[in-house]
């Protein structure tokens, strides 16, 4: 017998794992500064009910968002925390990006300047906002929330 047969499974037989595709970047992430505003586009398959820190119990439903984050240094290090899941759960956007139902399908970047990030997000706000106050809790120009439901 061999170790691998004694172990249970047979290390010669090759699983194949179904992965997401990663988001895309626009541009790629290479030429991106260290500071400045990105957005999320994220898919929600279905509708979702998350605790968000101090915001509480939030229900979300099917369809399209958009968050606009900024970083005012490290922004690459942050889009990728967000893309491949945050060990520890810090901001508003973590707690949703934590559910399997949520897929980040494309990131922008928006602005070279943090300090535009209320004028990105405002030229999103074609939608609906989707939870007052979400990703806005240090906002200084009145945002009604970082987070809109787009379709």
């Amino acid at each position: 017998m061999s170790p691998s047969s004694f172990l249970g499974y047979d290390l010669r037989v090759k699983r194949t794992i179904k992965r997401q595709p990663g988001p895309a970047f626009t541009p790629a992430l290479d030429a991106w500064p260290d500071a400045g505003v990105y957005q999320l586009w994220i898919e929600l398959r279905r509708p979702l009910r998350v605790t968000v820190g101090a915001l509480g119990l939030i229900h979300f439903t099917r369809g399209m968002y958009v968050y606009t984050g900024r970083a005012r240094r490290g922004l690459r290090a942050r889009v990728l925390r967000h893309v491949r899941g945050a060990q520890r759960l810090h901001w508003h956007i973590d707690y949703l990006l934590a559910e399997q139902a949520a897929r980040v399908g494309e990131v922008l970047l928006a602005s070279w300047d943090p300090n535009d990030e209320c004028r990105v997000n405002r030229a999103a706000a074609d939608g609906r906002v989707a939870v007052p106050g979400f990703g806005a809790s240090d906002c200084r120009n009145n945002c009604p929330g970082h987070l809109w439901n787009v379709c």
